[in-house]
């Protein structure tokens, strides 16, 4: 600890406070895996970042700067080295743009004892029991239809709390302290209005006839979406939209070194992925460099990556294959290319401290976490590790590592699915955490910076670094 705090004092709090504050920002503004996109796009193109589309040909040159989209949801982003030739390497940093949560089911409505309840799917492995008693809203995409039966893409996060999903009072279920285990159908069902209420709202003689959209959904439901985008219910084609919480992410601690927040897992990873490769490019390294610089935030990683827009999907081999040239040239940049799987870590617990392996507990402001597991749950190896604690070295970045214990379950990242799929050198790592895929996480404020300049290094030193490791 001694050393980390050497470390950390090199670096003045305001720059540790200034990149956990624009993070704050960033996850405030991206409740879904389409805001976050958003986010991701908007910030690539004012750092002169041309978007492309798939179904296009593209002219690609040396140092330039593009972007890709995949169902609003996965973006790709990659920078070509001014010294770019066919068949040269890629460096690479994934991460994944979804968190567990709640989502709206394609018909939600339900009205029962007097409540009208809005349906939902139970997404990825959530701490569920942390949703109830929470002031919830909605947020994620519409597609809308105008009056030239054009379908057009829209966002909405509705900022009010409008829905919640209360618990039974420990008077009617004393076991709640000791056996509360919500049945995730019939029990986490949030309540958006009451029956009585909406019949007092009604204006008077009032005859309804239903969109399809509020065939399916409360009519008040789908006036809330209306509001926001100004829109009538008839246009509604179809949504994807998530429950997230109101209250928002800050920075927290008697020493304002915490950051509670949603979605830390794995908007961190993005954030600082993103981050890192901007400021990649501003250097004057960028110009000489013989890689690509590539980031890869992929929607789905929480139930597994097997979709389109997955890291499962032939997404990244086919971008890859298109940048590397024609013949064998994609063939030859693999071998030359280095993936870092970024998705958050677990931080050792204080009050269930034997949860950990006693020799790899991970702590806040140690340093990025490097993911080990021999049964490849995790992608890291010997050399790749060696690979990243080179740039750790370099750019000042103190590194931790990790097993999880025998007696535990392993979760697993995008690394294993990417790297077996393309025989392509991984390494895991992510920023330690507490409460993950709670609705609220626990992070510490010097994350932030510190996983950003790691990147940021890799993406700048990784080609030289990769010259002195011989090992194939």
């Amino acid at each position: 600890m001694a050393s980390t705090v050497s470390t950390l004092k090199t670096v003045p709090k305001a720059t540790l406070q200034g990149a956990a504050e624009s993070f704050l920002h960033f996850v405030n503004s991206a409740p879904s895996p389409y805001h976050v996109v958003a986010e991701c796009r908007k910030s690539l193109s004012d750092a002169g970042f041309v978007e492309l589309k798939e179904r296009d040909s593209w002219n690609i040159k040396p140092f330039q700067k593009y972007f890709v989209t995949r169902n609003q949801s996965s973006i790709v982003a990659f920078a070509v080295g001014g010294q770019y030739k066919p068949g040269n390497g890629f460096s690479i940093v994934g991460a994944h743009t979804d968190s567990p949560c709640l989502k709206v089911k394609p018909n939600s409505k339900k009205t029962k004892s007097g409540y009208l309840s809005v349906g939902v799917e139970c997404y990825g492995g959530g701490i569920w029991h942390t949703w109830f008693d929470r002031d919830l809203t909605i947020a994620g995409r519409v597609l809308l239809k105008d009056e030239n039966n054009h379908i057009t893409h829209r966002l909405v996060h509705v900022k009010k709390p409008i829905l919640r999903v209360p618990n039974i009072a420990i008077h009617l279920f004393r076991e709640h302290n000791t056996k509360f285990a919500p049945n995730k159908e019939t029990e986490m069902v949030p309540i958006i209005a009451t029956t009585a209420q909406q019949e007092l709202e009604k204006p008077a003689g009032t005859t309804e006839t239903l969109s399809q959209a509020e065939i399916k959904h409360h009519p008040l439901f789908v006036k809330l979406l209306c509001d926001e985008l100004e829109c009538k219910p008839e246009q509604i084609m179809d949504f994807e939209l998530c429950l997230t919480d109101t209250q928002p992410a800050t920075i927290g601690g008697a020493l304002d070194e915490f950051i509670f927040s949603p979605r830390l897992d794995n908007q961190v990873n993005c954030f600082c992925a993103l981050t890192g490769l901007i400021q990649s490019c501003k250097d004057g390294s960028f110009e000489i460099d013989p890689n690509v610089r590539m980031m890869l935030l992929f929607d789905n990683e929480e139930v597994g990556s097997e979709s389109a827009q997955g890291a499962g999907s032939s997404l990244t081999e086919w971008l890859m294959r298109r940048l590397a040239g024609e013949g064998n040239k994609f063939e030859e940049a693999i071998p030359k290319s280095l993936l870092i799987s970024a998705d958050q870590a677990h931080a050792v617990h204080p009050n269930y401290a034997d949860k950990h392996e006693d020799n790899h507990k991970a702590a806040m402001h140690a340093g990025p976490v490097l993911k080990f597991n021999s049964n490849q749950r995790y992608a890291t190896t010997a050399v790749t590790a060696t690979l990243i604690r080179m740039v750790a070295e370099k750019a000042n970045v103190p590194l931790q590592d990790i097993v999880v214990r025998n007696d535990s379950p392993c979760g697993s990242t995008i690394g294993p699915i990417l790297s077996a799929k393309l025989g392509l050198r991984t390494v895991d790592l992510g920023s330690p955490q507490l409460s993950m895929h709670s609705i609220r996480e626990v992070c510490c404020t010097t994350s932030i910076y510190q996983l950003t300049q790691l990147f940021k290094a890799f993406y700048i030193d990784f080609p030289a670094i990769d010259a002195q490791v011989t090992v194939d």
